[in-house]
């Protein structure tokens, strides 16, 4: 008989935002967040109810602003970037250095809203506040030569992003944009994250950094936060719908812009025999249920070599381990060592679910579906938002998971006789941001890579979104404006030669670095 579990003492919900109300109480009032703008936390906005993805009991929500008040931070927000962008470089060091502090003294809580907010395990969680600290220190030492013979933009620069790394894309880009001498505006994402970046933020504006936060949703805010003449800069991570109507918006208006959006990421296996390797990685595909831009979802694997794949990847994918990421059996245990929680929320993990049943009617054949009996998880919780892994043969050309990312753990497989065909699947969605080939002859990898389009290829290793110095982009749809990633990142919100031309995909030209 399974023992029973019980929640980590210290680490519920009510336990985090009494620590983020003695830690930040400007930030935090009774049982919402405020918003911040124009300096000053503000009690504005309509505070809408959320649930958390882990079990679906109450956290704090999004409060959400009209678009007359977040056309009024916006206009605040140029005033500040006026001010900062001539602040000197060593203070703009000194002053974001003193924010990276404050960001490690508090590592542990805002691990913990992130658990709580967007259901990651508690190392994915710890590993994306590092990821943030550990990449924005990097820029402090070098920004140096990254900003010679530059200047700021002549506005702020405007951030919409997706829930899933609100820590190590989000904040990491502001503090990167603000040490650059940029004042950043902040939309937190509607699904979830607002708490760790309030904390994030505050911790921040006491230094001296000059970010606006404001919650609400895309079309009401899209207004102010896209289109404002004030804008100097718009930096999006989501999907291609909302990214396509921003990167509309943006070239009417001519304005500088990061749009990273979502594509088909795929893995193809090619005349390949390192089963043993490929069966390592498999499970750490699945970190945070594959919720990430650089998630591989689709494998596309030689016939020949089907069932030797099969033999390496089932048994890998079988190991995955599931279930609520605070549950413990005793008070001193430590958090369990998860593969990845619940999905985002309840109706993601239903839409997925519903996706993977119509397309196995409609011919695609289920290779393996996990389940839930072996899953950590508290006696009685909702569970709603969980969905356990799935692997499905050819779906169907009229399923959304034969052309489009699910976000979610579903693998599919397609299985190809000659290199065109491989190259064919392998570019099914026009552009992505990563891609692996796995293939045991180097000259066929140096032969295919090229052909394959997206912006970062492996051989038989799995590509990132990268730390540091590492550059990122994307091919196709899946990526609109300027590069970013190393020098590339402060380029892309800094000014310099009259007639630079940023590395990129632009409406009139595509520039790689």
């Amino acid at each position: 008989m399974a023992p029973t579990l019980i929640l980590k003492p210290g680490t519920s919900w009510s336990d985090a935002w009494q620590r983020c109300r003695a830690i930040a109480p400007e930030a935090f009032r009774d049982d919402r967040v405020l918003n911040l703008w124009n300096g000053q936390w503000q009690a504005d906005g309509r505070a809408l109810p959320a649930t958390s993805p882990v079990d679906g009991s109450p956290i704090a929500g999004p409060p959400r602003l009209d678009t007359r008040t977040a056309q009024q931070a916006v206009r605040a927000s140029l005033d500040q970037h006026r001010a900062w962008r001539h602040v000197p470089l060593p203070e703009r060091e000194a002053r974001v250095s003193a924010t990276l502090d404050a960001l490690t003294e508090h590592r542990e809580l805002l691990a913990l809203l992130l658990v709580w907010e967007i259901g990651k395990p508690w190392r994915l969680a710890q590993a994306d506040v590092d990821r943030a600290i550990d990449g924005v220190r990097w820029y402090v030492d070098n920004i140096g030569r990254m900003v010679e013979g530059r200047t700021p933009l002549e506005g702020p620069v405007s951030n919409i992003a997706s829930w899933n790394y609100p820590m190590s894309v989000l904040v990491h880009a502001m503090l990167v944009q603000a040490l650059a001498g940029n004042a950043v505006i902040a939309k937190a994402p509607t699904d979830g994250g607002v708490a760790c970046l309030t904390l994030a933020s505050a911790l921040a504006v006491r230094e001296g950094i000059p970010v606006t936060l404001v919650s609400g949703s895309g079309g009401e805010l899209s207004e102010a936060l896209v289109r404002s003449t004030e804008i100097g800069c718009v930096s999006f991570v989501g999907g291609r719908d909302t990214g396509a109507r921003i990167a509309t918006a943006v070239a009417d208006l001519g304005k500088r812009h990061i749009l990273e959006q979502e594509g088909l990421n795929t893995w193809g296996i090619w005349n390949y025999t390192d089963w043993s390797a490929l069966s390592a990685v498999i499970p750490k595909l699945f970190d945070y249920g594959k919720q990430r831009c650089t998630a591989y979802p689709r494998f596309v694997v030689q016939r020949s070599a089907f069932d030797e794949f099969l033999a390496a990847y089932l048994p890998a994918v079988r190991s995955l381990r599931t279930g609520h990421p605070l549950a413990v059996e005793q008070p001193a245990d430590d958090l369990p060592k998860l593969d990845f929680g619940p999905l985002i929320n309840a109706a993601k993990a239903k839409e997925l679910g519903d996706q993977v049943a119509e397309a196995i009617d409609r011919g695609a054949v289920p290779l393996h579906r996990g389940s839930s009996a072996d899953a950590l998880f508290l006696p009685g919780q909702d569970t709603s938002a969980y969905l356990q892994p799935v692997t499905l043969l050819n779906p169907p050309p009229s399923s959304p998971l034969h052309h489009a990312e699910p976000f979610g753990p579903v693998d599919t497989i397609v299985l190809v006789d000659t290199e065109a065909e491989l190259l064919a699947a392998m570019n099914a969605s026009n552009g992505a941001l990563v891609a692996t080939l796995s293939t045991d002859d180097e000259e066929t990898y140096e032969r295919l890579a090229p052909q394959i389009r997206a912006f970062k290829i492996g051989r038989s290793k799995p590509r990132s979104r990268g730390d540091r110095e590492e550059l990122f982009g994307g091919f196709g749809a899946s990526w609109r404006g300027a590069f970013v990633g190393g020098e590339l990142l402060v380029r892309a919100v800094t000014d310099g030669p009259g007639d630079e031309r940023l590395p990129g995909n632009f409406p009139d030209y595509h520039l790689m670095p």
